[in-house]
């Protein structure tokens, strides 16, 4: 297990399923105990995992699952295989109580394999289990997702969304580092990844200083915190995350939501256009365009347009749906020339 001194900040949550006031403006991470310890489902999980078991059975609606299975001697490493052509893990649909039954099979062995289920919807697979198991987000209205599994080692990566994640049954270990140590954190493929994200390359059970000498750069920056059944975190936009479950069941309901307009597109498609674009350009007109993105985007000062006629501005001017759309409809009648 890696050494890190550095805990993530913890609030106590003084009123259980409330957020404290100005947290969803803080640009660090936050631990908040006992969020959610009233849930019926943490409850559950404090009685014994086959009470946890049985209260999600209850409000399970058949839906099939995107369900991860590993084998055993992974430790819960849910990645690639060894030369990168593939992963250490079988994807299959599947009922959820089957999934279950098979995290079941597994408890008692000695090394077992992994079995894993992520990123699926609360209300499509549990309906009415929010109506017992919520929290508010004022001013948004996010998504819930639950993940569950055995032992599992998350790689770390980044999401988009802001994100808070409520641990409901087991314990999770969270090692988060800011956007800035992206370099330090070696990421992998961009268009091959197991599940979507960008992931570390680096693994945090066994890491090998010699191939990746500036992981330890970023172990100092790191920030880590150990979650019981009804805590959460706080996890903002970008921060890269590793996540590990460490019980025989382990259940966690995350909340995504973005604090942008909904016409606002993915800034991933800025990125692979860029590398389509920009990242081979001869390195004087990369600095020449990067001058010209701070000047538009990372840096823009609305004063710095004032001398072009407001009905002239175009693009430059403050974007609403209606420019968006046309904008967007520009974009890809140049695309699709």
């Amino acid at each position: 297990m890696l050494n890190i001194n550095r805990k993530i900040r913890e609030i106590k949550a003084d009123q259980p399923g409330h957020l404290p006031d100005g947290l969803l403006e803080s640009d660090e991470p936050l631990v908040l105990r006992g969020l959610v310890r009233h849930w019926p489902v943490v409850q559950a999980a404090v009685e014994s995992t086959a009470a946890v078991d049985a209260y999600l059975r209850r409000f399970y609606a058949d839906a099939p699952v995107n369900a991860v299975y590993g084998e055993p001697g992974q430790k819960g490493r849910l990645f690639y295989n060894e030369d990168l052509s593939g992963f250490n893990f079988q994807t299959v649909r599947a009922r959820l109580d089957k999934v279950l039954d098979d995290i079941r099979g597994q408890s008692h062995a000695e090394d077992p394999a992994g079995v894993y289920v992520g990123s699926t919807s609360v209300d499509n697979v549990l309906p009415g289990f929010r109506s017992e198991n919520d929290i508010r987000v004022d001013g948004h209205d996010p998504l819930a997702f639950i993940w569950l599994g055995n032992h599992s080692r998350i790689a770390a990566h980044f999401d988009l969304p802001d994100n808070i994640a409520c641990c409901v049954a087991g314990r999770r270990r969270f090692t988060l580092f800011p956007p800035a140590e992206i370099a330090n954190l070696y990421p992998g493929p961009i268009d091959f990844t197991p599940a979507g994200q960008i992931i570390s390359m680096v693994d945090f059970e066994n890491p090998d200083f010699d191939r990746f000498p500036r992981f330890e750069q970023a172990l100092r920056a790191a920030q880590v915190a150990v979650m019981e059944p009804g805590d959460a975190v706080y996890l903002p936009s970008m921060w890269w995350h590793h996540v590990e479950g460490t019980d025989i069941l382990n259940v966690l309901i995350n909340y995504w939501w973005r604090s942008v307009p909904d016409y606002m597109d993915t800034p991933v498609n800025v990125l692979e256009y860029a590398l389509l674009s920009l990242r081979d350009l001869p390195r004087a007109q990369r600095e020449a365009w990067r001058a010209i993105f701070d000047y538009y985007v990372f840096d823009f000062d609305p004063d710095s347009i004032r001398h072009i006629p407001e009905k002239r501005r175009g693009v430059l001017a403050t974007m609403d749906q209606n420019a968006a759309r046309r904008l967007r409809a520009q974009l890809l009648k140049k695309l699709n020339r």
